[in-house]
């Protein structure tokens, strides 16, 4: 079964107050658009991409979008929201046999969401994420000073619904034709309920918002800065032996003895390394560079760092410092940290000043301190794109 998303996103988002389209306005430095696209790209059960923009903006969509991992088209919206859906429905490929539709105010959506309504969506038609309402919910008449309550109403079996919606193509394509005279839909699901059709609830998630205000967005900007920040750490150590070199970022130490490993044991990268992947999420330095699989014996670290450096790229992320301690007992480092300094900068893409490295020594205790060994603690800071 080939799935498809159809993030729409040809509204203008007048209640916004921006003079800015709603989805071009950015969220923890990426802009909601295209938080929307990265998260539907990154769920491995999706096949293809279309997204619907607004038809000024089509002739930059692919700027505004972004590079994605699956093929992606774009399409200019309608009117009305299921002429936008319609609009994006109608060039989706052949194979595909279920559809999901994601707003793109929706930028914090997560990947359990996508998965409990693929699951539903299979198995009824169509499906629905959701929250249960939890306030008590009053109904009024009037309007300002004037408002005044008409009844309480029972929130129990009360959901407020959110995206994405998932639809095998057959149902959401009835839904479509059927909509087509009607008044606009504020969703899907609604169009597969007016055709008749079962609709699926399934359990949505309380920061799956949808940013409509400006409050909304300044809220949302608090969330993103916050979640958007991860730290990492990571350590290396090697035993020393004759007739190896000591080499520390790629800067060969005069020294008498040097780490015995695999590759070239240069332990600043590798601590560096581990510490970049950990905090990218991406698991560690064995699990990428393996000291069993022969591509990487007597690998350069800055090589491996390099690799690392692109992979957690490739997740969004963005390095901001580094701090990396070496422990060894001899040679004196001090000499040699500012060409590690500026090795590691170029090869991290950072300013000098946003790398430090320190010499230590472990005073005589343990392999370390007899001079038998050297190891290496790294920590990290990235900012990232995705929560």
């Amino acid at each position: 079964m080939s799935i498809a998303v159809i993030i729409v996103a040809g509204g203008r988002g007048t209640r916004v107050g921006s003079p800015l389209p709603k989805q071009l306005i950015e969220v923890g430095g990426q802009t909601m658009l295209r938080r929307s696209v990265l998260a539907c790209d990154a769920h491995p059960a999706l096949a293809e991409l279309v997204v619907v923009l607004p038809a000024e903006l089509l002739a930059d969509g692919a700027a505004l979008v972004g590079p994605t991992s699956h093929p992606c088209r774009l399409v200019a919206g309608g009117m009305r929201r299921q002429d936008s859906v319609r609009a994006g429905f109608e060039v989706l490929s052949a194979e595909v046999s279920l559809v999901l539709v994601h707003d793109a105010a929706r930028p914090f959506v997560r990947a359990e969401v996508f998965d409990r309504v693929i699951e539903a969506a299979r198995r009824v038609g169509a499906a629905v994420p959701g929250v249960p309402v939890t306030d008590t919910v009053k109904r009024t008449r009037g309007a300002g000073s004037a408002r005044a309550v008409v009844e309480t109403v029972s929130r129990d079996g009360l959901w407020l619904a959110q995206t994405p919606q998932g639809f095998t193509r057959d149902v959401l394509a009835r839904a479509l034709a059927a909509g087509a005279g009607m008044t606009e839909a504020t969703d899907e699901a609604r169009l597969v309920e007016q055709a008749g059709g079962q609709v699926a609830m399934v359990e949505g998630d309380s920061g799956n918002v949808k940013l409509t205000t400006s409050e909304d967005i300044a809220q949302a900007r608090r969330v993103a800065t916050a979640a958007a920040i991860r730290v990492g750490t990571g350590y290396d150590l090697h035993q020393l032996v004759a007739k190896r070199p000591l080499v520390l970022a790629g800067v060969a130490v005069p020294c008498e003895l040097g780490p015995l490993g695999h590759s070239d044991g240069d332990v600043v990268c590798h601590a560096l390394t581990d510490a970049l992947l950990g905090a990218a999420g991406q698991g560690d330095i064995g699990r990428h560079f393996s000291n069993t699989d022969p591509r990487w014996k007597d690998a350069p670290g800055l090589d491996l760092l390099s690799r690392a450096l692109s992979l957690v790229r490739e997740h969004g992320w963005t390095v901001v410092n580094v701090d990396v301690t070496v422990v060894l007992e001899r040679p004196k480092l001090a000499p040699h940290v500012p060409a590690i300094r500026a090795a590691l900068a170029a090869a991290l893409d950072l300013s000098i000043d946003a790398v430090s490295v320190k010499g230590k020594t472990n005073e005589g205790v343990d392999a370390v301190g007899r001079g038998e060994a050297i190891a290496s603690h790294a920590v990290v800071l990235l900012m990232g794109e995705r929560s």
